[in-house]
């Protein structure tokens, strides 16, 4: 009977640690999720834009354009770059309103 009663209280103490760590987790991964949303929500509203996955994208890909325009502007490589501006812009003329 006394071993019994042992591993019913260390089952329960199992039982909660386990159950504080995955609370933990639980309510660190909510905040995560709610910093990122709350993140995405104000680069969208102060964008003008939707708070689609293919806006986000579209962004995304504008801007690393954009990179490749300004990339191609520090080698001295004008025309590339100006293409890459143009088009680069052109994206973010897409998502931006």
């Amino acid at each position: 009977m006394h071993v019994e009663g042992f591993f019913e209280w260390l089952g329960q103490a199992l039982g909660a640690l386990i159950r504080f760590v995955v609370d933990g987790l639980s309510g660190l991964f909510n905040l995560l999720a709610n910093a990122g949303s709350s993140f995405i929500e104000g680069l969208s509203r102060t964008l003008g834009m939707d708070t689609s996955l293919i806006s986000i994208l579209t962004l995304i890909v504008g801007l690393l354009v954009l990179y490749s325009a300004v990339r191609a502007f520090m080698r001295a490589s004008i025309i590339i770059g100006i293409i890459w501006l143009l088009l680069g812009l052109w994206i973010l003329s897409w998502v931006v309103h």
